[in-house]
Order: structure tokens, then sequence, then C-alpha cells
């Protein structure tokens, strides 16, 4: 049936009888009234609840971006908003982010990285040759000669080849650029290579062996891939040193639970800042060669040695001067970042993973795994390129950039030693010698009465502390609790990144707070 189309004039609204002429009115009356009667439905139930969610997913927590650095946000708002404080400013110490403390950025990375992401620069004659030379090489292995484009998941081809020929002149040890994998950051590299190892059910699941204290990426992975976490700990009494009969305790009583199968290593550590010695190392690969564990060594620090007594040795190098019953047998996947070092530059997420003695069926498995997530950011991929392959003798920008990693790593060595020498002045704290990373990680003590202030409040007696430390100073550090601890000790994380007068002053607000707080709870 076909209805008559009615035309209206513009201005004239015609009433029409029948079914097809009610006045607008009417029909919208009609509406409203059917509307009212028509009953009230509740909200339907979400899908996705802290009940239905993924349970591994509830249980990860990562202590450096936790409870404690949410209400340092809290306050900054209130800050903002003119809320009075015993402070002006929040100081954020709980994390390792170098140019957010003020660190400058090194002159030739960003010149070079300029380059790459506008190539237009490359005929401005304010930038060096040896600059545009490393962005030519890097653009001109780029889909259409840009940034933008995807990579290879294994990252860019001779982006991997300039870390390979890095580890070679390090290590003096050949590198295959088909066993580097860029990544995003270390961070990535380390979820990936763990997501290939864990697996089997009840006694038989993986058992991941990492240092207490530890870096809380790696207890939260475990958590995420419901992998069994394996303590050994750290001698503080020895400077942090790891000792290969607390690995054989560790090992032996998890294969009542677990089978072990991945030691993590952290060298430089973080957060306790040890270095481990050339001797120690080889210790630590013949126990992975006879208890046959997969090796990850965590290298992110590898150029933040301050102590004149060390120097890192990396777990590659060392491994083939063992020979080749070990070289050939241990399989080893080692992690390096921009993020740290001299480079300080984290926002770019650059980072790469060398892995050895992998079986080859499982490269594929490994290459497949990354490929889900496409590439790397190919600018984090050109940041790492500048990392591993930066201005040498004879080059134009060599002097500036010597001189600039310089300054920066001698600031942090002086800042360590600073920050040492202050905490082992005040009564109630003692802090190891930072000989590498880029932390402190003093031993504080926390009186019986505090500890039952922090028990009311439902808090881990450290991290009572350390809000309280917050809410009296603006000061952000991260309780030990978040890093794991031998029962009954109680630690915090800070870093040492912020500039020497401001670290002065954040030194001394906490030797004041503590010496309070000591007073308060005796």
């Amino acid at each position: 049936m076909q209805r008559a189309a009615v035309l209206v004039r513009r201005g004239s609204c015609p009433r029409a009888s029948g079914p097809w002429g009610r006045s607008h009115s009417s029909a919208a009356a009609e509406a409203s009234a059917a509307l009212k009667v028509r009953p009230e439905r509740s909200p339907r139930d979400r899908i996705l609840t802290l009940e239905s969610m993924n349970p591994q997913v509830k249980a990860v927590e990562y202590a450096v971006r936790g409870p404690i650095v949410l209400k340092a946000g809290e306050i900054e708002m209130e800050l903002q908003r003119g809320i009075k404080k015993p402070f002006t400013e929040v100081i954020r110490a709980n994390i390792g982010d170098a140019h957010a403390m003020g660190q400058q950025p090194i002159t030739f990375l960003r010149q070079v990285m300029a380059l790459c992401t506008y190539p237009n620069l490359l005929s401005s004659p304010s930038f060096p040759e040896d600059a545009k030379k490393r962005a030519r090489r890097i653009l001109q292995a780029c889909g259409g000669n840009s940034l933008g484009s995807y990579s290879a998941s294994q990252g860019v081809n001779c982006i991997r080849e300039d870390v390979a020929a890095f580890i070679t002149r390090r290590d003096g040890v050949p590198a295959d650029p088909d066993n580097i994998y860029l990544t995003t950051g270390a961070s990535d590299g380390i979820s990936t290579i763990l997501k290939l190892l864990v697996s089997g059910g009840g006694k038989s699941r993986t058992g991941v062996m990492i240092p207490i204290p530890q870096y809380p990426l790696y207890s939260a992975v475990i958590s995420e891939l419901d992998a069994v976490q394996v303590n050994y700990y750290l001698d503080e009494e020895n400077c942090w040193a790891l000792n290969v009969d607390e690995l054989r305790r560790a090992v032996r009583q998890a294969k009542d639970h677990c089978d072990p199968k991945v030691l993590c290593i952290i060298n430089p550590g973080n957060p306790t800042g040890q270095v481990q010695s050339r001797k120690c190392i080889e210790d630590v690969i013949h126990f992975a060669w006879e208890e046959k564990l997969f090796l990850l060594a965590d290298e992110v620090y590898q150029d933040n040695v301050y102590s004149p007594d060390c120097r890192f040795h990396s777990f590659k190098k060392v491994l083939y001067q063992m020979g080749p019953e070990y070289s050939s047998n241990v399989e080893l996947a080692s992690f390096h970042s921009t993020s740290k070092g001299y480079m300080g530059e984290c926002g770019y997420r650059g980072g790469y993973m060398e892995v050895i003695n992998l079986h080859p069926e499982i490269k594929g498995q490994l290459v497949k795994l990354l490929s889900v997530r496409l590439c790397p950011p190919v600018s984090g991929q050109a940041a790492m390129d500048i990392v591993v392959n930066p201005p040498v003798p004879g080059e134009e920008s060599f002097e500036q950039f010597s001189r600039e990693k310089e300054f920066v790593l001698g600031n942090l060595a002086q800042k360590a030693k600073l920050t040492e020498d202050l905490f082992n002045q005040v009564p109630g704290i003692h802090c190891n010698p930072l000989q590498g990373a880029m932390y402190a990680f003093p031993r504080i003590l926390i009186p019986a009465k505090a500890v039952e202030a922090a028990q009311s409040h439902k808090m881990a007696p450290d991290m009572f502390y350390c809000m309280k430390l917050l809410e009296e100073t603006g000061i952000c550090v991260v309780p030990g609790s978040g890093f794991g601890q031998r029962e009954g000790t109680y630690h915090f994380r800070m870093t040492i990144l912020p500039p020497v007068e401001k670290l002065k002053t954040v030194l001394h607000k906490v030797k004041d707070f503590h010496l309070k707080f000591l007073e308060k709870y005796a």
C-alpha cells in the first residue's frame, strides 16, 4: 500500500483526521504518557568486575607506581588548588626518570633523532655531518625513508647490526645480528622471554628465581603469567652480594613445589646498586649450567658504575671466556635500554635483547610472539642505535659527546657518594655503598610503636613510614616491601637523580623527618 504524500507549506501546520493525521503535539503527549507508565529498568550488570576479571592481573603489583605515587599525585593537585602544606612541591624520588629530574639530554642523540623525525633538516648547516650520516643510514633502512613506518618484528636490520657490533666491541666476543631483538624498553624483552618459558601445572609449574630485593617488574610478570616466584636473598651485610650457596638453598626448596627453570640477575643491581665481580658471575653461570637454568641478565645499568673498585662485566663475555662447555650450552638472554646509563631517554622506550643458544624451533616461536605486537616503536629503535653507535674519535661530535657523557656519569658518582655519606650520619639509617645504578636502598629502624601504628592502618611498616615522609616533607620514595626484603628489616628506595643541591635538601629533610619519627614512636 502506498501512502499519500502530504505537502506542507512553510509556516503552515495542517491538522488531519484519521490515524495518519494526528497532530505532532498529541503524538508527543501520547509518547510521553507511555514513557511515564513504562517501568524503570535497573542498569544491566557489568560483564567485567573485580570478581570476573583475570585473577592473575588482579594479583599484579608494581610498587614503583603504587599507592604512594597515587598519593603524591593527590598532594600535587592539592598544592595546585592552593591548599597549604609544610612544603611547596612534591619531589618524586620514586623512579629513575633522569630527564624529569633535570638531567639534560645528550646533544648528539637528540640531533640524530631530530634529523630522523624531520628529514628536511638534513640540508641544514646547523647539524654536524656525523649526525646526518647516522640519520640517513637509519632512514634508508625504514619503509618509505620514514620513522613512521612499521619495521620488521625483530627490529630494523641495520640497527640490529649496530647492536651486534657494539656487543662485539664491548665483550671482545662476536655477536650475531640474528640473535638481536629490538624491544620496547628492556621490560618488553624480559616479559616476552618469560612468556616463552612459563609452562606446566602443579609441581611442574615453571619457577622463576629472582633476587630479593628485586625490581618489581619481575614479580609483576610472574604474577601475570601465574608462574612460581622463587626468592633468593642478596647479602645486605656484604654490600648486597650474590651468594651461590643462597641460590642452592632457594632452588633446593623450590623443587618441592615447582620446576625452577629461570634465573634472573640484575647487574648492576636495582634497587640495591651492587656491581657483581667477575668471579661471582662465573659462579652464577656454573650454577645455571649445573642446574639447567635459563639465565636472564638485566644489564640496563651497565654504564652506571661509580665505585673505583668495581667494573661491569657482561654475562655474555664471561660465559664465552669460560669455554665452549658453557658458551655452547647455557641459554642466556641479556637486556639493555636507552632509559638508564648516561642517556636517561626513558620516554623513547628503546631497548634490545640478545638471546644466545636458543633452540632453532623456539627462535621461530619468539619471532611469532614478537610479531603479534607488530614492532617496537621505530623512534625508540633509532634512539637505541645512537646509544650503541655513538661518535668515535676523529668525528666532529666526539669531543662534545664525550664531555657530556663524562659529566653525567661523574655527577652521578658524586651524588652516589654524597647520599651514602649523609645517610650513614643519621642514627637509625644504614646505607651500603652505591657501587652502581641510580638508587639508594637504605635500611631504616622503625620502632615497635610505629609498627603497631602501621598495623592499625593496615599498612606495612615501611609503607607507613614512607607515607608519613611524603605527607610531612613532600618527598616521594618507595617502601622496601615493594621490592622484597628479609623479614623484620625495613628499607626504602630513593633515586639519586635530583641535581646536587636539591639532593642535599632531600637528604637533610629525610634526616630531620627520621629523627622526629624515632622520637615520636620511641
